[in-house]
């Protein structure tokens, strides 16, 4: 009943604002024709920009700004020194610019920091694997983890082959199909291999490419679920893993981390404005 109530009302409100945009504070404002033929309306403005971006004076400088910015910067992993610096420099640069209203607004983020961290194969050879901790991640003992290794290829294999995962590291080479569907590996990877046992996780990097280079990114815990040291690996390894545990070949990896997590640090959102001449109210 509910269900329905709430379509009769969804249907009722869309034909009375059928073609309309809204402020923020509900009222009509113009109707989407109207906006549609606004925007035509500037139309040389638009290619005088892009001239100017791509043929002239601004030729590069979108890049130039972001290669300084990359190269002076760095990483800005939230709660980092890094990104305290960041956000100074982008304040300053957008004063300078010229833009309206610049200010900060006090904001408290997570604090975790990487540390030190390798992990080596030790069987069937002695190879140095590169590795990035995931976000989030916990540490390992000071002593490190030293394990057999399970190659899956997704979580219902995982899940299938819960009794030999108990006490192992579990290697995800899962194939990549898009950044949104397999980032679910890095997110969820650690918590389903805990869910049957493992010691540990690393995660094939979330990436249609690889010259050997791990790709991280932020993962999450449950809180019902022990939690284990995870991190990502090249495609490169992953594969190489994958091919030896498919000859059934026995895969022995030390790995250790030295990750941490702090209280949350304060920083600031950065906000800034292009106030409009005509319409000075609108955002």
């Amino acid at each position: 009943k509910m269900k329905q109530l709430f379509l009769i009302f969804l249907m009722n409100l869309l034909h009375q604002y059928a073609g309309k945009s809204l402020r923020r504070d509900g009222s009509s404002l113009k109707s989407f024709e109207d906006i549609k033929n606004e925007i035509a309306g500037y139309t040389d403005i638009a290619k005088a920009i892009i001239d100017l971006a791509v043929h002239g004076k601004a030729q590069n400088r979108s890049y130039e700004r972001l290669a300084l910015f990359a190269d002076t910067i760095g990483p800005r992993l939230s709660g980092s020194k890094n990104l305290e610096a960041a956000i100074k420099y982008m304040f300053s640069a957008l004063q300078k610019d010229g833009l309206e209203n610049v200010h900060l607004e006090p904001v408290k983020v997570p604090h975790w920091e990487r540390g030190e961290e390798f992990a080596v194969m030790l069987e069937p050879r002695n190879h140095s694997i590169a590795i990035l901790g995931l976000g989030n991640s916990i540490a390992t003992p000071p002593e490190g983890i030293t394990a057999e290794v399970i190659v899956v290829a997704s979580f219902d294999e995982l899940h299938k082959r819960a009794q030999e995962a108990k006490g192992k590291i579990v290697v995800y080479n899962e194939p990549f199909i898009s950044y949104g569907e397999t980032v679910q590996y890095r997110s969820q990877g650690a918590v389903e291999a805990a869910k049957v046992g493992a010691v540990a996780s690393l995660i094939r990097s979330i990436a249609s490419f690889s010259i050997h280079s791990p790709h991280t990114g932020w993962q999450s815990y449950q809180p019902d679920v022990l939690q284990i040291p995870t991190a990502c690996i090249s495609v490169e390894d992953a594969e190489m893993m994958s091919r030896m545990s498919l000859r059934g070949t026995k895969i022995v990896v030390h790995l250790r981390m030295g990750a941490k997590t702090y209280p949350d640090s304060l920083s600031f959102n950065t906000v800034a404005e292009i106030v409009g001449s005509k319409y000075p109210e609108q955002v």
